[in-house]
């Protein structure tokens, strides 16, 4: 259920993607994984994201604009929380370009995503952020962001993804 299609104010916009964005969207998951000196594991495909994304709708993403040229995006999934009993919203990725930024574009991204999960009745708006990224950091702690020092993420992929489900005793 998509509530707006898009969000606009002065120089800003924030819209939907669209299938034909999948090169776009590529164009700005490099730009994330180069940012993050990630590009190691940047295995993309268009033809992944066009499936996941449109086909299977497994995520949603939005793209951030500035005066009509594409500035930044946001990756996000539905997540459900147990203790709320609450669908909540998780942002994989959110970045701009690095000439973008200081205009608002990913603060408008944010304000969307969050708009979205109050209109979605979500309970909650997550996201990880790596801890070296202090510009980061304070973008989201000045927007009321916390960090939750208290857990820790675990991921399984690769090989020990593939193992972990070959040795399941079901």
């Amino acid at each position: 259920m998509k509530s707006s299609s898009s969000s606009k104010s002065n120089d800003r916009a924030v819209r939907f993607a669209e299938p034909e964005d999948v090169p776009l969207l590529l164009q700005f998951i490099r730009g994330l994984a180069e940012y993050e000196d990630l590009t190691d594991q940047f295995t993309a495909t268009p033809e992944g994201l066009k499936r996941h994304l449109f086909q299977e709708k497994r995520a949603e993403a939005v793209i951030g604009e500035y005066r009509g040229e594409p500035a930044g995006f946001a990756l996000f999934f539905h997540t459900f929380s147990t203790f709320l009993g609450k669908p909540g919203i998780y942002i994989e990725d959110l970045f701009v370009k690095s000439e973008m930024r200081g205009r608002g574009i990913g603060k408008a991204l944010l304000e969307f995503i969050a708009k979205l999960a109050a209109e979605r009745n979500c309970g909650r708006l997550e996201w990880a952020c790596l801890n070296w990224n202090e510009p980061s950091i304070r973008f989201y702690t000045r927007r009321g962001a916390v960090p939750l020092s208290e857990w820790t993420v675990y991921r399984v992929t690769g090989e020990h993804l593939k193992t972990l489900a070959e040795n399941s005793l079901l």
